[in-house]
């Protein structure tokens, strides 16, 4: 009588257990949609058509990205010399067949296009990448700041039916979001194991 007991206490406390974990889960995905929600706003300006170039040195208007598609990913990469940037551009490289059944999608750095083509190919990286080196877009899509410094993140761009363009969203990186699996793989290590390895 008294294992049966235990036995049902033990039942009732998983149960409790998993129940706090699916709010926990539940609100988590609520807030997510609340941050999208918000940082949309921040992000809605009318864009102009920028020319960057492409890795082969070609000059390429943003308004040619999209190909047949009405939104583009942009990813602001901070460049060759970043080892988290290129921690997320190797994540990108395993997914881009899946984005582009959404969006146009490419990655743009400050690298001149011929260090960029030699890096890709080095990674392996199959998305498309655009050098804004000699262009104030990146510093125009918030992704430089005034002390010289490059921010990672992503801007989505829409075209409209007139041909014009419109950043509809945007967000940054950074350790621990939503744009690199490995960080969230590292989170289920024991907080001792992620210690060490930063000693």
């Amino acid at each position: 009588m008294g294992k049966n007991k235990e036995a049902k206490s033990k039942v009732t406390e998983s149960e409790k257990a998993e129940k706090k974990l699916r709010k926990i889960t539940e609100e988590i995905a609520d807030l997510r949609k609340k941050y999208i929600k918000q940082v949309s706003k921040l992000a809605a300006m009318d864009v102009k058509d920028y020319t960057l170039r492409s890795s082969d040195g070609n000059e390429v208007k943003i308004s040619e990205m999209f190909g047949d598609n009405k939104y583009l990913f942009l990813v602001h990469n901070m460049g060759k010399s970043c080892s988290y940037c290129t921690l997320w551009a190797d994540g990108f490289s395993g997914v881009t067949y899946f984005m582009e059944k959404k969006a146009a999608f490419g990655v743009v750095s400050p690298d001149a296009p011929e260090v960029q083509k030699e890096f890709a190919e080095s990674r392996g990286w199959k998305f498309k990448m655009y050098s804004s080196e000699g262009s104030d877009f990146t510093k125009d899509m918030g992704y430089y700041t005034e002390s010289g410094a490059y921010w990672p993140g992503v801007s989505v761009f829409h075209k409209l039916a007139d041909g014009s363009l419109r950043r509809v969203s945007k967000d940054f990186f950074g350790p621990g979001d939503f744009y690199s699996s490995p960080w969230h793989f590292f989170d289920l290590l024991p907080q001792e194991v992620n210690e060490e390895k930063k000693q």
